[in-house]
This record gives C-alpha cells, structure tokens and sequence, in this order.
C-alpha cells in the first residue's frame, strides 16, 4: 500500500509538473501569434491524437458518448477555460496567473451545492473567504499594471470548476482515454471558432497570420505535454486515490514560479507570494477538511458494523 501511495505522489509530481512546463512554453509564443490561435491549434493537436489512439485502442464504438451535450459542456467549459488561461499567460507572470487559477477547487466547492446538490459545509465557507483574500493580494499589482485582464485567470478558473463538476456528472461513462479524446473533440472546434471571430473583429492581438514552423511544433509539444500530464494524474489517483495526491498540485505553482523566474525574468515581490500562500493554505484547509470528515465517516460505519 505504502509503495502505491509513493508511486501515486511520483506520478502526481511529474504531471502536475508537465501541466507547468506546457503553460510555460504557451507564454513564449506571446507577440508571435493570437492567444485565440495557439489555444485554437494545441487543442486541434489534441482532438486528432487523442482520437487516433481511441480508435486504436477502443474502436469506432468508443466515439459514441452516453449523453453526448454533457460531453459538449465538458469541451466548452475547458475551452473557455483555456481561452482565459492562455490570454492570461500572455499579459501578467505565469506563476501569478497560475496561483489565481488555483482558487479553482473552492469555487467547486460551493458550486457543487446548486449544481450537483452536494452538501456546502463550513470549512468550505472558510477557504472561500480565505481564498478570496489570497486573490485580491495577487490581483493587487496587476489590475494596477494592465486592467480588467488581470481577472482571466479568475474566469479560467471559474470555468474549470464547470469542468470538474461536469467531469462528475460524467462519472461512469467511458474510459479515461474516451473523455480525454471528448473533452478535447469538442473544445477544438469552439476554439477555432473563436479564433476566428478574433481574425475578423480587426483588434490587432487578436489577428493572426500563418505561424512560423517553431510555433506550430511548440503548440503540438504542449498538446503532447498536457495529454501526459493528464495521463499521469490519472495513474496517480488510480495508485493512490484523489485524496492523497491533492496536495501535490501545489507542485505546479512552485513550477511555474521557477520557470517564469528562469525563463522569463519574473520575479512576484513579497505581497504576491503572500497572496499565493494564502491561497495555498485554504486549499491545503479545504482538504484537510475533507479528509477529516471522510475518517469520521469511516469509523462510524465501523462502529455501526
């Protein structure tokens, strides 16, 4: 059992590391083509390999989803999701981009209540204030420095906790590979869609030309990075279990701070890390939570026994 565990955390680290390592390269392409394009292409990438290695693996039967617009939510919601991660990644410090992107767990906390009728219990309430404040810290430079924008990373994780409480709703319904092949079938084509309403609106980032060949190979590397590090997440909840590689995500912030340092010559100042902290501490609060009442749980099945 101990060696599961240790295999789950091993492979929970290397994914959640890749996820970072990909969001670094998406900011390298900032200025050399529309946000709209790279997120329109990465995931045209995805969708057609996902797909090959379902039909490979599963047949032509695996493409036929249950209940196909839940599926299509799924595809929309990660679109969004990207489309304000990636316009986020291109205008502010991807490590402050990513730590607001981590409130991401709270917010599906309290949205599971109306959407999925799951209980909202207090310590939810409490990370959510606690949260909250971490945000407003990192927000504090950036809506100074470059506007309404600095909110993308609040929409992308808005749209994120969609995904997440559709991904339940979808609980059962396919193999792994099938509703990673779905959830990429149907952003792509929301994606190139909106890519091209940004061609026509004439707002100059928007626009773009045909890439250079090292644009396109780094938007086929990300696909390839992303589709892996989900892969592992997924080994690693198999080996040991959601619960117990939750915390590691926190791998990805500490990632990303060394590679915007490194790569890009970010450097947050000390109220930013604060607020990245205090973010940090309500997810770690709203864990530990869950953790706790899941061994209450247990030991009163237990005595019931």
């Amino acid at each position: 059992m101990q060696t599961d565990d240790r295999a789950g955390l091993v492979f929970a680290l290397a994914g959640f590391a890749c996820l970072s390592f990909g969001d670094a390269i998406i900011k390298t392409m900032a200025g050399q083509w529309s946000s709209l394009a790279v997120a329109a292409l990465r995931y045209a990438f995805g969708a057609v390999g996902l797909s090959a290695l379902l039909l490979v693996h599963e047949g032509p039967r695996a493409f036929r989803p249950a209940k196909p617009w839940l599926q299509a939510a799924r595809g929309l919601f990660v679109a969004l999701a990207t489309l304000c991660f990636f316009s986020a990644v291109f205008v502010m410090p991807l490590a402050e981009a990513t730590a607001i992107v981590f409130v991401s767990p709270i917010i599906t906390a309290l949205l599971s209540r109306p959407l999925l009728g799951e209980r909202v219990y207090p310590s939810t309430v409490i990370a959510s204030v606690i949260a909250f404040v971490g945000v407003l810290i990192v927000l504090r430079p950036n809506v100074a420095a470059i506007g309404v924008a600095a909110f993308l990373p609040l929409g992308s994780a808005i749209f994120m906790s969609l995904l997440v409480i559709a991904n339940r709703a979808s609980s059962g319904q396919g193999s792994a590979l099938s509703m990673q092949s779905f959830v990429a079938g149907f952003a792509a084509p929301v994606l190139i869609a909106a890519a091209l309403l940004g061609q026509a609106s004439g707002v100059e980032p928007l626009r773009f030309g045909w890439p250079e060949w090292d644009v396109i190979a780094r938007c086929a590397i990300v696909a390839v990075t992303a589709s892996t590090a989900h892969w592992l997440i997924y080994l690693a909840t198999m080996r040991a279990g959601a619960a117990t590689i939750a915390p590691m995500t926190y791998v990805q912030l500490l990632v990303a701070s060394a590679l915007g340092w490194w790569w890009f010559g970010d450097r947050p100042d000390m109220v930013t890390y604060a607020g990245a902290l205090v973010i940090i501490v309500a997810g770690l609060y709203l864990w530990y939570a869950g953790r706790q009442r899941q061994r209450a749980a247990r030991r009163a099945m237990t005595i019931d026994s």
